[in-house]
């Protein structure tokens, strides 16, 4: 932005009569001509220019541009910004292996488009973005509808690490698109987790796509692009404000099916991407941590607070099973028990028995209605297999042999 410059002074202007109005101010050299001689469209080239000037935070820049359009918007607030060069913003990203994708574009992501419907919400962040910048080698728009945001924070601790990477590793295999912000914390371990599965992933940064942050990144970001997308909604060389990175977040939100927040604390950033994906409906998944740690109580509380909109999840297959399609389920196989292998009598001998106290051959025969001679037979090899143990006065359940059985009446074993 100018800084001799008020923008939202500009945009008064660019509320006026039209064209022909003696009071717009006169055409300058940056000034887009609608034959525009370079073979340019006048649209991409105001986007720019206007991306440039008032920057992602500006709502009623936003609403002029839905209103009239970018190249008239553009035409009549250049002359306040004599310095801003549209052209040189596209050449600064083609030196960074950057493209221009705007909306109406094969690559716009439609998904963005949503944040457009909460432009007159105050709490809201600001509608969707002008344009994207885009290094790398994915399609926005093919890796949206198959993408999951996976964020949390920066002072992560390795538990949180841990499970940031695993999940991103396992959805990156199931042909999900990981998105978060590249910072430190759980936003690199998820992205990291996608590129060791040989996943796509894509990086949203508060920075122009040639500015890496934070800097130490600037390697895995060059992975990133590899394997997906980095992408950014200001202009080449913009430096990372503290502001955007909130606004940031909004894309993160809008672009993906649901978020997972894998840590964060009651202040954290992440809360806010969210709070964007909870205005825009999607979905929220939290992982909860240990009670005592103070970088899961941001989840935890997301899970008290909001509990009709977040579902507590802890793999990938719980992940799926949100925002996949109708009937994909997570496994819900429980482990088998030392009785499940059994037989339906055998098992029966068993809850016959007392948990504490012997019992004879006899008795138990008389109780399930069997000879003593069968009953015998069933209980040696229950004494081989540590199930049952000989004891004076007759036969007692050992502790294994106590272990309940999970499987179901009938004999049948497998999901519950």
């Amino acid at each position: 932005m100018s800084a001799d410059r008020d923008p939202d002074r500009s945009l008064g202007a660019a509320r006026g009569n039209g064209g022909d109005d003696p009071g717009a101010p006169a055409a300058s050299p940056n000034s887009l001509d609608r034959t525009d001689i370079d073979g340019s469209d006048p649209d991409r080239l105001a986007r720019v220019a206007l991306s440039r000037v008032y920057g992602p935070e500006n709502r009623r820049m936003a609403t002029e541009v839905a209103r009239l359009g970018a190249a008239e918007v553009w035409e009549r607030v250049s002359a306040e910004h004599p310095g801003v060069d549209p052209r040189g913003d596209l050449d600064a990203g083609a030196r960074a292996g950057a493209r221009l994708v705007c909306p109406g574009d094969p690559q716009w992501p439609i998904e963005l488009d949503s944040l457009d419907l909460l432009r007159e919400d105050p709490a809201a962040a600001r509608g969707a973005p002008l344009c994207l910048w885009v290094r790398g080698v994915g399609d926005l728009r093919a890796l949206a509808p198959l993408s999951v945001a996976v964020v949390g924070c920066r002072a992560a601790t390795s538990y949180g690490l841990h499970l940031a990477g695993e999940i991103s590793f396992d959805l990156a295999e199931r042909g999900w698109t990981v998105v978060s912000g590249a910072a430190f914390g759980i936003d690199a371990a998820a992205h990291r987790g996608a590129l060791a599965a040989q996943g796509s992933t894509v990086a949203i940064l508060a920075s122009g796509v040639d500015v890496p942050y934070p800097a130490a990144h600037a390697g895995l970001l060059a992975e990133i692009a590899s394997a997906g997308a980095v992408v950014s909604e200001v202009a080449p060389g913009t430096p990372p404000y503290r502001r955007r990175f909130l606004t940031r977040n909004r894309l993160i939100a809008a672009l993906c099916r649901g978020t997972v927040i894998v840590e964060a604390g009651l202040r954290s950033g992440a809360l806010n991407t969210v709070a964007h994906a909870r205005r825009l409906g999607r979905q929220i998944m939290a992982v909860p941590g240990p009670v005592t740690s103070s970088t899961s109580a941001g989840c935890h509380r997301l899970l008290r607070d909001f509990r009709e909109q977040t579902v507590l999840v802890t793999s990938a297959d719980d992940i799926c099973e949100e925002i996949a399609g109708v009937g994909s389920f997570a496994p819900r196989d429980v482990a088998a028990g030392a009785r499940d292998s059994l037989s339906l009598v055998v098992r029966e001998l068993l809850d016959a028995m007392p948990a504490r106290a012997s019992v004879g051959a006899s008795t138990l025969a008389k109780a399930l209605g069997l000879r003593a001679q069968d009953v015998l037979a069933m209980l040696g090899p229950l004494v081989v297999e540590g199930l049952v143990e000989s004891v004076p006065g007759g036969y007692r359940l050992t502790p294994l042999g106590r272990a309940p059985s999970n499987t179901p009446p009938g004999g049948r074993t497998g999901p519950v």
